[in-house]
């Protein structure tokens, strides 16, 4: 449904803000675009939307190529920005109505879109609310109706939640995750990496507008961490159990073994078979074990390795290219 290639914005003053990204999103999936501010987010997103002309490379969405298909584009996107503008003395339905005769829809069509829309994001009963009296939870719910009312198969969201309480940022995961139930191919931009993980089938890490790593969250980590990642709580003492860890470390059963108040965490590479087999070691050896289990993938723990890593790689190009030269 979308696809980069080699996708590229140069500006003026020779500063790359997105570098050679290849990107492949399938139709009704749920994509979270990560990086820092400046990392090239909201410029792909543009891009794709038709709004920004790319320098080089290629950007296509439901097999049409971008820069070619502009006004087909627009029709099969929909993009909420991280802030947009609403109007004075300005109801609800009438402000949906005024984007849905920018979409030229027709005026019979129109009502249907709007019931829609406010059906999606369960906002029935803002219909006759001023837009400029609502929350910033309600002017979320509404922004985003606003994006659904041309009906687009493909929908961009660029820093949904932010500003979002607790309760908002919970029911805007819920309607993202609708709209990828209703077969809507949905991009995500944020900076709050839990509400990706728990939405997300994909994510992708940008940086400096390169693409460091993207796929499944626990792909990411096996390729940052390959070992699996176990922790125990135990009962009594710590010291019977830091021995236990150090000895089984050298046994070369476990690594990276230490053990912090009653928890002990280690990594290990193996099966499920082999982990099996440290549990019956542990309880053989008398440690009173309170659980033990694996710890899942976390995005924010992904993120950070994967542009660690970058920067390390960085770091060490630079040195070899600063030793070159000295030669």
């Amino acid at each position: 449904m979308i696809e980069t290639k080699k996708l590229t914005k140069r500006y003026a003053n020779d500063f790359v803000a997105l570098n050679k990204l290849n990107l492949e999103i399938g139709a009704g999936e749920v994509f979270g675009y990560i990086g820092p501010n400046g990392a090239g987010k909201t410029t792909t997103i543009r891009i794709l939307c038709g709004l920004l002309l790319a320098s080089s490379g290629s950007a296509k969405i439901d097999g049409m190529e971008v820069k070619d298909n502009l006004s087909k584009i627009r029709r099969v996107t929909g993009y909420m920005p991280d802030s947009f503008g609403v109007y004075e003395e300005m109801r609800v339905w009438e402000y949906l109505d005024f984007f849905g005769a920018c979409f030229k829809i027709p005026r019979k069509k129109r009502k249907e879109r709007i019931d829609m829309a406010l059906d999606i994001t369960k906002s029935e009963k803002m219909r006759n609310y001023f837009v400029d009296s609502l929350s910033r939870g309600m002017r979320q719910r509404i922004g985003l109706a606003k994006t659904l009312i041309h009906d687009p198969k493909v929908i961009f969201l660029d820093e949904p939640a932010n500003g979002l309480d607790p309760r908002a940022r919970i029911d805007m995961r819920d309607m993202i995750r609708n709209l990828a139930s209703l077969g809507k191919t949905v991009l995500v931009s944020s900076h709050i990496l839990p509400e990706l993980a728990s939405i997300c089938d994909k994510v992708g890490i940008l940086e400096r507008g390169v693409m460091l790593a993207q796929g499944t969250v626990e792909d990411i980590m096996r390729k940052v961490q390959p070992n699996r990642l176990v922790e125990v709580q135990f009962l009594g003492k710590p010291e019977p159990v830091k021995r236990l860890a150090q000895s089984l470390e050298k046994a070369g059963h476990i690594q990276k073994a230490g053990v912090f108040d009653d928890i002990l965490q280690f990594e290990v590479s193996g099966t499920d078979r082999d982990i099996a087999k440290l549990l019956r070691y542990l309880v053989s050896k008398k440690v009173a074990v309170v659980w033990f289990s694996e710890q899942e993938a976390d995005l924010e723990e992904a993120f950070m390795k994967v542009t660690d890593n970058a920067a390390a790689g960085t770091r060490a190009t630079g040195k070899s290219e600063r030793g070159s030269k000295l030669k």
